[in-house]
Order: structure tokens, then sequence, then C-alpha cells
């Protein structure tokens, strides 16, 4: 009986060891490490936390902004606002001819927020841009609560609007474009050719003919006899 107690306890401590060393060489075999670079590459999907395309300045984009599209726009706005000759201000002021109009003023019996009225200046094109685009960070402590329009084409669309309404103020000329890069490439490159013909033209001369120092010799001699 102690034989066979032996027996069974020697073959079940040879498996243990057996499954041992197999768990050691699989895992030298198949061992993983962390990729440097997780994740495959999508074409044309740009990596979380890159740089968002500038925009273009507002006064490019008010050169074809729509103020038809701009009252429509203004129906976001149109629950606070009022924007009629003489209209009552409501949760917000009044905005008839406010392009032009001095900050956090004139507005009668309106109650601006004091961040608002530190700004100082009056409306024009480019602060009113920045209020749309973000009232808190525009005027930190503001009493508006609209988070503000992202959209940069809206913004112009509802800024030329707005313009209309009172203000008429005339826009802002808008920037000159750069030349895309692959016309000044090109243009380069011909100017490039250009200069490297006119080089190999001068230095191309009928067989036999005079060198230029030698022909500029020639008519001195004859100039001198």
């Amino acid at each position: 009986m102690d034989n066979r107690s032996n027996t069974i306890a020697g073959w079940a401590l040879a498996a243990c060891v057996t499954a041992l060393g197999l768990s050691i060489v699989s895992g030298m075999a198949f061992h993983g490490e962390k990729s440097e670079k997780m994740g495959y590459p999508i074409e044309g999907v740009e990596a979380a936390g890159g740089g968002a395309a500038a925009e273009k300045p507002i006064a490019a984009l008010l050169a074809t902004a729509d103020p038809a599209k701009g009252a429509d726009v203004f129906k976001k706005c149109a629950a606070c606002h009022t924007i009629n000759q003489g209209g009552a201000n409501g949760i917000g002021p009044n905005l008839y001819a406010t392009l032009g109009d001095e900050i956090a003023h004139g507005k009668a019996g309106f109650a601006f927020s004091d961040a608002l009225k530190k700004v100082g200046g009056s409306w024009n094109f480019e602060n009113m841009n920045a209020w749309l685009k973000s009232p808190r960070k525009f005027a930190d402590g503001t009493k508006m609560t609209f988070a503000g329009l992202g959209n940069a084409e809206e913004r112009a669309n509802i800024i030329a609007y707005l313009n209309q309404q009172g203000s008429n103020l005339p826009l802002p000329a808008a920037p000159a474009e750069e030349a895309a890069p692959a016309e000044a490439d090109a243009a380069t490159k011909a100017g490039e050719a250009g200069e490297t013909g006119n080089v190999a033209n001068a230095g191309t001369m009928a067989p036999g003919a005079p060198s230029v120092d030698k022909a500029a010799a020639v008519q001195a001699e004859k100039k001198t006899d």
C-alpha cells in the first residue's frame, strides 16, 4: 500500500514538474512586449491631440458671408434678444445697431455685467467674432449663458446680419490670399530654367567665330588704325 502511495505521489510530482516546465517554455516562446506605437494608422485621421487647422480671419469670411443665413442663425438668440429698432430688452439687450456701439452701454434700461463693462471699446467685427465664439473667454464673469458658436462661417453670417440691422458699417477688406505653393514652385522653376538657358546661349558660339573678348579687341584695333 505504501509503495502504491509513493508511486502515485511520484507521478503527481512528475506531472507538476512537467507542467511547470511547459509553462516556462511557452512563456519564453510567446513573450510579448508593449508596442512603442499603439494601434494602426488610419489615413486621413489625425491623431488625438493634434493641432486644429487655423481659422480664416473674420475679414476673409465676411467677404462671402450671407446675411440671410445669419438671420436663420439668429433664431438661436431670439429667446433672449430682440433686434428690431426700438425693441424691448429681454433676458439680453436689444441688439439693433449694436456694431459700432460702445460695449456694455447704449441699451437703456439693461444692466450689463461688470465683466463686460471692463472690456471697454466699441463693438467691431473682430471683437464681435471673439464674443460670439466664446462669451466667457471674451468677458470672464459675463451673465450671458450662451456657450458660443464654434462654426466660423455661422459667426460670419450672423455678424453680417447684425451689421444690416441699423449699423451698416463698411466691411473690412479681405486679406490678400497667398499664392498657392504649387504655383510659386512652378514660377521659381520657370525662372531658374530661363536663367540656365541664357547662360547656355551666352556660352555657345558658332564654329570658328571669335570670342567676345577677341571681337572687342579687333574693334579697338580698327578704331586705332
